[in-house]
């Protein structure tokens, strides 16, 4: 490989001294394949590493390769990792990610973190056997709708109608399966569901201006993955119209948003993490189950709950996992 490459490879001129050690030392290279521009989970994943046994400069490189939510580079970013010949690659920030990377090579292991079902949306035939040189971890945001239904019930005594931001587009699969968890969750609770798609920043106020015309009494987000980029915009939306909302992520609440309960995703970076350091020491991805997330994380923002008019019933504050004052 040219010194001009290894250059590009590892981020830009400052880091060639870098490079060159690791090209001497034989030293493994990971691909990272970012769908969006955030990189606040990827401690969690650089945790997982470290746990099997690899440390970022010290016995491996990392190439960082991120589409900044624009999708439609993942396919040449995938090919680029490939050509580079990375000893895996770690597909991120969303469902295209994955795809782009298996469409890229059939050789090279790919291990994803995804918050839908994999089966469903086809990236493996089997949690259990993976098969292939594709497998991960799943935070699987969808299975945390009926307890956020609940939640925002305990917040709103008479709620009856909540809206659902999907996006078909971003997660096909993901976006069927999210809407049918909560329609269900909702008519079992006697709520009506309003689904709207939001498939870009674009599109965002006209999605909040679509559920205002429905009278919504609350609102459901369910990862949609690229919205984390917007999470001030989307809070201060939710404070203007006086809504109720309920996050699958901690960082909504932590900007100011009502609440948060979903399954925590840093530590599914962190199974990825650890799966890519079995995978460097010889693992197969066939032979790595596809791990589930088992810890769910609740986080409430108190100064919202009083800006909102809102009585926090004392069972739900003891079972929050974080209170923000």
């Amino acid at each position: 490989m040219k010194r001009r490459d290894f250059i590009t490879l590892l981020g830009g001129a400052a880091s060639w001294p870098f490079a060159a050690r690791a090209q001497q030392t034989a030293m493994p290279v990971i691909g990272l394949l970012n769908g969006q521009s955030t990189t606040s989970l990827l401690p969690g994943f650089r945790q997982g590493l470290s746990e099997a046994g690899f440390d970022e400069g010290r016995n491996v490189a990392i190439v960082y390769r991120s589409a900044d939510g624009e999708l439609e580079r993942l396919p040449a970013l995938a090919a680029e990792l490939v050509r580079l010949r990375v000893g895996v690659i770690a597909a991120v920030g969303g469902d295209n990610s994955v795809r782009s990377a298996k469409a890229a090579t059939k050789t090279i292991p790919i291990v994803f973190t995804t918050g839908g079902d994999p089966v469903e949306s086809g990236i493996v035939p089997s949690l259990s056997r993976p098969g292939g040189n594709v497998t991960g971890a799943t935070f699987l945001g969808s299975m945390a709708a009926p307890k956020q239904i609940g939640l925002l019930r305990d917040l709103v005594p008479k709620l009856a109608t909540i809206g659902l931001l999907v996006s078909p587009v971003s997660t096909p699969a993901g976006a069927d399966v999210t809407t049918r968890e909560v329609q269900t969750a909702a008519q079992a609770a006697g709520i009506k569901a309003v689904i709207v798609d939001l498939n870009s920043e674009h599109d965002i106020d006209a999605a909040f201006a679509r559920l205002i015309e429905q009278r919504i009494d609350a609102l459901v987000f369910t990862g949609i993955v690229f919205l984390n980029r917007y999470r001030d915009r989307m809070v201060a939306l939710t404070a203007q119209h006086r809504i109720p909302a309920v996050f699958t992520n901690r960082v909504f609440p932590e900007a100011g948003g009502l609440m948060s309960y979903g399954a925590d995703a840093g530590d599914a970076y962190r199974q990825a993490g650890v799966y890519v350091g079995r995978i460097l020491k010889g693992d197969k991805p066939a032979d790595l189950p596809v791990m589930q997330a088992t810890k769910f994380v609740f986080v409430i923002n108190m100064r919202t709950v009083k800006a909102l008019g809102l009585i926090v019933p004392p069972g739900l504050l003891a079972i929050a996992d974080e209170v923000i004052e």
